[in-house]
């Protein structure tokens, strides 16, 4: 490669391992597609629905594909299929917790209820009585259950429960008020094929239908339930970055987006015969190591220690991982495991291990599919496959002292009342006063599309926070902003000084770790608890949402869901939109004056962050602050 793979110099020193021992990795395959991308698919001009394609539309000479749909039909019901495939996870992540809670709750999963308080607080909210917390989280699991699959002609129970209603008034309006997200997913399905729904206007409110469904119905209830069970985050430190792989340990990395089969790990883990049989093979010890969004959910709520060693970094961070020859066990549930890493196996003497049903790569060694009843034999099942590698693998060469960065993380809605003491109102009086400008929320990817891995998450969060703006992070972003330092209170420096100041004061980074990219969920709640205490509607507020690396298909309905939430809303790189001019403006401009959010592009980091400012400035100006 011309330039570095990344900003980070742990992954650009494991570059160098692989250029030298003669394995691709994704920053090299990143290049060689550079050579063939096609200028159709860019601009999102191409369609393959049908045995007519594939079809293709050049303006000014051929309009329209076989079927009779134009550009703005086409790429609109293109990006319906990425927000149906980005919607299909969540669904799948907020069953599994269910299934999970109500697993705990009937004593048959080893995991218990970790928060009652908000076991009790959301069960008030869904109606759900019962005589203990059991009886409770069983009628949680269920009530979420069954909201999943109402039918979409019905209005959401979640949405009803924590949408604003100011919100919900404009929702209703435009008809884009969803029932439950499956159902909403099957029919959002069968309108996207091919010659039944092509008006890009049509196929745009469903597209914003699907996000709302997706926010509500299953971000929301999936994290509330994860905290439940695994309780709720709150500050603490941390420690991420490929130095807290140890190679004289026998070391399981669970990857992908779900904390259940982690968290079963690190529970056997913590027992004294788990980590005698692993000293038995001649190891130091077994530990559990975070990887991308499992990494990330399980950093936010267990403290670092001898047996939870930390988070690698995100998704572009795993081969270079597996390529330090420490890892054992690479344990793979559902989301962001790379189809070609039996060859970094087989190279540096790793098991792979899918623990999904969903999740199925070439020359996985072994499946284990996760079922919350059979978890804590399932995680000792995984522990002896780890034990097992190490015997084989401990004597291979390894890469040693890469570089270990401390972090806090940990932030919640909860934890950020529990910093300002228990209330809202300090936060909003240094926003009224201006020491703090607004906040922005980056919920992000991470992506090679605009330069090197990282490299644009890290400079959009710094830009943001030199102009006093608050970032919550979370999604691989997150640990593109934790490895880069930048959660951490020391950070305070490198922000303006109203924000500085704030930061010393309660002791936080000017960059609050706020956890997955499901937690938009969560932060969807935050800005709902500011606008109810303002007593405004969130497309009022000082707030914006950045993706600066977004890349998959989740981030495709996350950001639907932030535009209909009313939220200015940033990406990089430009979607696949281009090619259709009427859609652009309905999204980039039209769309603000129906919903007060709107989409906005640009890779430039300081004109991201002007843009963001400006629009912090003019909802600033709106409330008189």
């Amino acid at each position: 490669m011309s330039e570095k793979a990344s900003i980070h110099d742990s992954i650009n020193l494991m570059q160098e391992r692989l250029a030298a021992d003669g394995v691709s990795s994704i920053a090299d395959r990143y290049q060689g597609q550079e050579k063939f991308r096609c200028s159709f698919c860019t601009r999102g001009l191409s369609c393959q629905l049908c045995s007519n394609g594939p079809c293709r539309i050049v303006p000014g000479k051929v309009e329209r594909g076989a079927c009779g749909i134009d550009a703005n039909g086409m790429v609109m019901r293109n990006l319906v299929h990425k927000a149906n495939l980005g919607l299909a996870a969540y669904i799948h992540h907020c069953r599994e917790a269910a299934r999970t809670l109500k697993a705990a709750a009937e004593g048959k999963a080893p995991f218990g209820i970790r928060d009652e308080a908000k076991l009790n607080w959301l069960a008030g909210v869904l109606g759900v009585s019962g005589k203990d917390a059991r009886e409770k989280a069983a009628g949680v699991a269920d009530a979420v259950l069954a909201s999943l699959t109402q039918g979409a002609e019905e209005e959401s129970v979640m949405v009803a429960k924590f949408a604003p209603e100011s919100r919900k008034k404009v929702w209703r309006e435009l008809g884009i008020i969803p029932g439950g997200p499956a159902f909403e997913l099957v029919e959002a399905s069968a309108r996207s094929m091919t010659n039944i729904d092509s008006d890009y206007l049509s196929l745009a409110k469903l597209a914003l239908r699907l996000g709302i469904a997706s926010t509500y119905g299953a971000l929301v209830p999936l994290e509330l339930m994860q905290d439940i069970l695994f309780g709720t985050p709150s500050p603490h430190a941390a420690n991420v970055d490929l130095g807290i792989i140890d190679p004289d340990y026998v070391n399981i990395m669970p990857n992908g987006h779900e904390p259940f089969v982690g968290a079963a790990l690190i529970e056997a883990a913590r027992r004294p015969e788990v980590q005698e049989r692993a000293r038995a093979a001649g190891a130091k010890g077994l530990r559990i190591v975070g990887s991308i969004e499992t990494g990330q959910e399980l950093l936010q709520r267990y403290p670092c220690d001898d047996v939870f060693v930390g988070l690698t970094g995100n998704w572009i961070s795993q081969e270079y991982a597996l390529a330090t020859g420490g890892v054992d066990l690479f344990v793979m549930d559902m989301n962001c495991s790379l189809p070609n890493l039996k060859e970094f196996a087989d190279r540096y003497g790793v098991t792979l291990v899918s623990v999904s049903r969903l999740v199925n790569i070439p020359g996985v060694n072994v499946t284990i599919d996760y079922e919350p009843e059979k978890a804590a034999e399932q995680a000792l099942a995984l522990v002896d496959l780890a034990v097992e590698n190490f015997r084989r693998r401990k004597d291979r060469p390894a890469v040693r002292g890469l570089r270990t960065q401390p972090i806090l993380t940990g932030f919640s809605t909860e934890a950020v009342l529990g910093a300002l003491g228990g209330s809202l109102e300090p936060l909003l009086d240094v926003i009224k006063q201006g020491s703090i400008r607004g906040v922005a929320a980056l919920v992000s990817c991470t992506s090679l599309k605009n330069g090197p891995h990282d490299a644009l998450n890290v400079q959009v969060a710094r830009e943001l926070i030199r102009r006093d703006i608050l970032v919550l992070s979370a999604g691989c972003g997150n640990a593109a902003c934790q490895v880069a330092g930048l959660a951490t209170p020391e950070a305070r420096e490198l922000a303006g000084d109203g924000l500085k100041a704030v930061c010393a004061k309660l002791g936080i980074p000017p960059v609050l770790s706020f956890g997955t990219c499901t937690d938009t969920g969560r932060l969807v709640l935050l800005v709902t608890a500011v606008a109810d205490a303002l007593g405004v509607d969130p497309s009022q507020l000082p707030v914006a949402v950045t993706a600066p690396e977004y890349m998959e298909q989740k981030a495709t309905i996350d950001a639907f869901g932030a535009v209909a939430f009313g939220l200015y809303t940033h990406v990089s790189p430009t979607p696949p939109v281009t090619g259709a001019p009427d859609l652009v403006k309905l999204l980039t401009a039209d769309v603000e004056h129906l919903l007060g959010g709107k989409l906005a592009v640009g890779d430039d980091a300081g004109a991201i962050a002007d843009d963001i400012a400006a629009h912090i400035d003019r909802k600033r100006a709106g409330l008189g602050l």
